[in-house]
């Protein structure tokens, strides 16, 4: 039983499940039935609480979040597609950051030696809500990598939570709308969404160059080497 709860252990179940999860959602790709496959004449209530469920399910899953919200927007419209999406978002980072909390955080945490590691952890550590904010709010960061980044981390449930539920609403808000608009390609709604989404894309890549560049000169200035962008050395 001991053996069961060693670290490496649990890590190594954690990446067989999320294999599986991975091969199954190739396999039968289920977020198509979030939009094609909906019970007809589900009470609206109903029907947004089971597409929550499954928006997080699938979202534990690697299934793209923009195709999710895409859907949620299809389905719904704007109205109630936007809290059916961000709670299928906050029900999936609960999920995701939850199984790397309880299966990968010990077996990984001694792994963070690196000066870049160890400034992201304490970074994570000492300031959960404002650095998840802001990873949310400029989605550079794919949505499972921010996930299990912050459960190795010692950032808290709530911060967690809480500030994937606020920063993922407008960028959520955008896919939602451009999905509930999407018969009307030349409507204001469809055109002002889809602009909102490719200015977000650009700033995100605006944030994510500046951010590397800031990195990559701390770690020179502190003498750590730097080849091709990546800090090598203890």
């Amino acid at each position: 039983m001991s053996l069961l709860l060693a670290p490496w252990i649990r890590l190594s179940l954690l990446i067989v499940l999320l294999a599986a999860a991975g091969v199954g959602v190739w396999l039968y790709e289920p977020q198509r039935l979030l939009a094609q496959g909906w019970p007809p004449g589900l009470p609206v209530g109903a029907g947004v609480l089971l597409f929550a469920v499954a928006y997080g399910l699938c979202t534990a899953a690697f299934v793209p979040r923009p195709l999710l919200n895409l859907g949620a927007g299809a389905v719904f419209g704007a109205q109630w597609g936007l809290p059916a999406a961000v709670a299928g978002t906050v029900l999936g980072a609960g999920i995701s950051f939850g199984l790397g909390r309880v299966m990968g955080q010990e077996a990984l945490r001694p792994l963070l030696r690196g000066r870049w590691l160890r400034a992201a952890d304490g970074q994570l550590s000492r300031h959960g809500f404002r650095s998840v904010l802001a990873v949310r709010i400029f989605p550079g960061v794919p949505f499972a990598v921010a996930n299990y980044c912050a459960a190795v981390s010692r950032c808290g449930w709530l911060p967690f939570l809480l500030a994937t539920a606020i920063g993922t609403v407008p960028n959520t808000a955008a896919y939602v709308v451009a999905g509930g608009t999407a018969a009307s390609p030349t409507s204001p709604a469809f055109l002002v969404s889809l602009g909102f989404i490719a200015m977000s894309g650009l700033l995100a890549a605006a944030v994510a160059w500046r951010k590397r560049h800031q990195v990559t000169g701390s770690l020179a200035a502190q003498g750590t080497p730097v080849v091709g962008g990546v800090p090598h050395g203890p």
